[in-house]
């Protein structure tokens, strides 16, 4: 079976009844009154309370006392979580009615990818989501305005958020893109076996230290706005491979930043959906100035077409948004075909790809500079 079998199917199916597509209009109808209601209830350690009285359940009046809110706020939040299928009902006697946590509920409570995704939501993009229609007919991040009238994009703004939107920055970047990163090392070399890397992006050097940890003899350069190489250049020191990290400060679509000239490998890992297609194609033309024909050109990226499960292709989709209205205003999740032509417009040709890394099925594109 097809490893992309059941998002094909579902975007091509439309069978759902009348009256559950009624229902699923309603919940996004109330959308952002039911995500506000479950983050009271993480917060107010409702969601705890009712997971640790386990299979028995606990009555509203207990998760009240419990939480130190009033009945009546337990329960306004309760009612919604039971429409929404996070609690259900566990009955003890006839006349009380319990509460205990549903698979939705524990999944909003423990899984670590619902985790990160609601708190960058919430820490990130909230707020700012209400320009969204804005962003659209503008093409700029209209929501950023929430952190500071003076960014144009939020990477210009990540050294300086608050602390708790910072975290969460990081934490939705780190999750998605390094979880990929055990099983695309070996791709990378067990091909060239390249001594010198430059990581386009390369951010908190996340990429950079795997690959120092992982071979002996590589060093790279990372090439990335000044926050984040002065991030990169503090995380190497601290793991001791200061000589063999280097950094390269400036921005990549900037005439005047000269990149290393014929490394082994260009690698860019969740880089590009960061830029317009547009943007990719000048980027990959400025790398082709700096590569021959034996450079490695390596793209990772979640593939919101190449996902085994629709929550995977939901949650790409959904961060589309955030490109749109917090971001930047014109990038985004890409699918296979379009991300393979942008790069292929600037001089390269798609050498292999290498799909469904990592629990989060991130594609490995390799692309080489076309022989002249």
């Amino acid at each position: 079976m097809d490893k992309a079998f059941y998002t094909a199917e579902f975007f091509k199916d439309d069978s759902i009844r009348a009256v559950d597509a009624k229902f699923e209009a309603q919940k996004i109808a109330f959308s952002p009154l039911t995500f506000q209601a479950v983050r009271a209830l993480k917060e107010l350690s409702i969601l705890q309370i009712i997971e640790e009285a386990g299979d028995e359940g606990i009555c509203i009046a207990d998760i009240a006392n419990k939480a130190g809110v009033s009945a009546y706020g337990a329960s306004v939040l309760c009612e919604i979580a039971l429409g929404m299928g996070i609690l259900k009902y566990t009955p003890a006697a006839p006349q009380e009615k319990r509460l205990s946590l549903g698979k939705i509920g524990w999944m909003l409570l423990e899984d670590e990818l619902t985790r990160v995704n609601f708190d960058f939501v919430n820490d990130i993009c909230y707020k700012g989501a209400y320009e969204l229609c804005e962003s659209v007919k503008s093409g700029r991040p209209e929501g950023l305005k929430f952190f500071g009238s003076q960014w144009t994009t939020i990477y210009e703004a990540l050294s300086t958020l608050p602390e708790r939107a910072k975290k969460s920055w990081f934490a939705f970047d780190h999750f998605y893109s390094d979880i990929a990163f055990p099983e695309a090392l070996p791709i990378v070399f067990a091909t060239s076996q390249p001594r010198h890397i430059v990581d386009i992006g390369g951010n908190t050097a996340k990429w950079a230290l795997a690959c120092c940890r992982y071979n002996p003899d590589v060093r790279l350069t990372i090439v990335d706005l000044p926050g984040q190489t002065a991030l990169a250049e503090a995380a190497a020191a601290k793991a001791g491979f200061s000589e063999r990290i280097k950094t390269l400060s400036g921005n990549i679509l900037a005439a005047e930043t000269v990149l290393p000239r014929v490394p082994d490998a260009f690698w860019m890992s969740q880089f590009l959906d960061c830029f317009s297609l547009v943007q990719i194609t000048k980027i990959l033309a400025k790398i082709h100035d700096y590569a021959d024909e034996k450079t490695d050109v390596y793209v990772l990226e979640p593939l919101w077409d190449e996902q085994r499960f629709t929550a995977s292709s939901y949650s790409l989709q959904a961060t589309s948004l955030y490109f749109t209205c917090m971001a930047n205003g014109n990038s985004k999740m890409y699918c296979y075909g379009e991300l393979v032509e942008a790069i292929e417009a600037a001089g390269f040709t798609l050498k292999a790809s290498h799909h469904n890394l990592g629990s989060n099925s991130y594609s490995l594109l390799v692309f080489r500079k076309v022989a002249a």
